[in-house]
């Protein structure tokens, strides 16, 4: 030591020549960029694991995110610890391939934990569940970083710039994977698929260093051998108790969601739902094509009969295309609007969905605003995970959905709501569509008298006087399995008390999400009690 300074520990990189010197601080660089690339890459796919079972809320969000930077704060200090004390590149590729086979396994290991995390609830579930299948990866991942600064700074005065430049190589690699992830590869290869890619590119990184740098050709092999046994897919099916058998017949994995086509057999019944996220988007008998459930007989029912004389009708929120194509048949010019394709593609070729002149693939709110025309009906049937987006659900969203309605129009939004007690998110949706329209009624797809009062609500609101249900055409046809509820429920209104100080939903202040998460965490729970989870948790 010299002058009371502290001699840097020398790095440890074996008998290289100048040569393979230089090309190994290229592969660092390399090593870098990949490793913060896939870091997002795990990241974003997080929430498409565990989506289908936990779902996609702010819960899940926020245990993905925290799960990421506990994982990552250990791994930079784990990390920084171990390269003082083992300085080699050895041992950091050692890291990068352990990584990759954690990795590389997660398809296989999601059935097992997250059917042991359910009992713990939602919230506490989705978290450890997340902690188990990322956690460890990640926080190997967050050892590279400090590892490469240790290596590539040979000399205490270059350790600035040489700390900015391979954290600026890392962010850019981090920025490539979430673009990457987001935009290209969750649509055409699937969560599974990308998940062993990013394994195997890990395992990668390491076998070309021991192969390349260190001549070890045993580890490399070694390191390789898992790459043959990746997670097979083909069909799934399963029993539930009753003896009704499942089969999951269409799986994928589009920019906003896991869908999947899931069919059920009883004997001669045989049906067939779409599920976003776990969430059923619509179900039809497959031989009769007709519902089977009874809200969207109210969706098709309620507007009509408000307005019998309407030739126009908007649909936001495809599903599997059953109420704008009832609609269809009425003889009423329908345009659909969804942001997602896949499912527009799905509706097509499972569900006999065939307006696709009218379907208009974007977001509802920009078609809202560029759009002139005016419409007779306006149907809202919009689901994010296992909620209404709170986009959609305010002021200004519902006054973009005034001005494209006819002076006789009628707003119908399907909602999963409560209407008796911890309604907060019930009643300032009226509350809020109460502030521009006239009337606002309250129609349950339930018996809202008995139960828990939770369920299928579809809220109408129009303009003007109370007008009276047309009655129901001989012509309307409904499922048996739907029948019962649907006669039962019929133009049956519900009166919501809403206080004169209820909270208003805008844009700038929107907190639907915290308001009804319990009814978010009731859904999901029915969804995993209702349906197998083989079906659920395939990818």
């Amino acid at each position: 030591m010299r002058g009371g300074g502290i001699a840097p520990q020398p790095v440890c990189l074996g008998a290289m020549s100048t040569m393979s010197e230089r090309l190994f601080s290229v592969y660092l660089v390399v090593t870098t960029v990949v490793c913060g690339a896939l870091v997002m890459v795990i990241e974003v796919l997080g929430s498409r694991v565990i989506g289908p079972f936990f779902g996609v809320s702010l819960y899940v969000w926020t245990s993905l995110i925290t799960v990421a930077l506990l994982a990552l704060a250990a791994g930079y200090a784990i990390g920084g610890w171990l390269s003082d004390r083992r300085p080699s590149p050895d041992y950091l590729y050692a890291i990068i391939l352990v990584a990759g086979l954690l990795v590389l396994f997660v398809p296989a290991a999601q059935y097992p934990v997250l059917t042991a995390a359910q009992p713990l609830g939602l919230r506490t579930g989705a978290f450890v569940s997340t902690l188990v299948l990322f956690g460890p990866s990640l926080l190997l991942m967050g050892c590279v970083s400090p590892y490469v600064v240790k290596i590539a700074a040979r000399e205490f005065r270059q350790i600035g710039s040489t700390v900015g430049r391979f954290y600026a190589y890392s962010t850019v690699g981090s920025c490539a994977g979430t673009v990457l992830t987001g935009f290209v590869l969750i649509a055409y290869l699937g969560v599974n698929r990308i998940f062993q890619m990013t394994g195997a590119l890990l395992i990668l990184l390491g076998v070309l260093y021991y192969v390349l740098m260190r001549r070890r050709y045993v580890v490399a092999v070694a390191a390789l051998a898992p790459l043959l046994f990746f997670p097979g897919g083909g069909p799934v099916s399963a029993v539930l108790p009753n003896g009704t058998r499942v089969e999951l017949i269409a799986n994928r994995d589009s920019f906003y969601g896991n869908l999947k086509v899931v069919e059920y057999s009883y004997g001669a019944t045989r049906t067939r739902e779409m599920l976003i996220d776990g969430l059923i988007q619509g179900g039809i008998d497959v031989q009769s094509r007709l519902s089977v459930y009874g809200y969207s007989y109210l969706m098709q029912y309620l507007p009509r009969a408000l307005n019998p004389d309407g030739t126009r009708c908007l649909v936001i929120g495809l599903g599997a295309g059953l109420v704008p194509a009832w609609y269809a048949e009425q003889g009423v010019i329908t345009d659909v609007v969804d942001i997602d394709p896949a499912v527009v593609d799905l509706a097509r070729e499972y569900f006999g969905f065939a307006g696709s002149e009218r379907v208009h693939i974007e977001d509802a709110r920009y078609f809202l605003r560029r759009s002139a025309q005016r419409y007779d009906y306006l149907l809202l049937d919009v689901f994010n995970g296992d909620t209404t987006p709170g986009h959609v659900l305010s002021l200004e969203a519902f006054q973009l959905m005034k001005e494209r309605l006819s002076p006789a129009g009628v707003l119908a939004i399907n909602l999963v709501a409560s209407l008796r007690e911890r309604n907060e998110a019930t009643v300032a949706i009226v509350r809020t569509l109460r502030d521009l329209f006239d009337q606002v009624t309250l129609y349950p797809a339930f018996d809202a008298r008995g139960g828990d009062g939770v369920g299928n609500v579809i809220v109408v609101a129009y303009q003007g006087e109370p007008r009276s249900l047309e009655r129901m055409p001989d012509s309307f046809p409904v499922h048996r399995l739907a029948y019962q509820e649907v006669m039962s429920n019929l133009g049956r209104s519900f009166e919501l008390e809403v206080a004169p100080g209820a909270l208003r939903l805008t844009d700038d202040y929107n907190p639907v999400d915290v308001i009804d998460s319990w009814l978010r965490e009731d859904v999901r729970r029915a969804i995993l009690a209702g349906t197998a989870w083989e079906v659920l948790l395939r990818r």
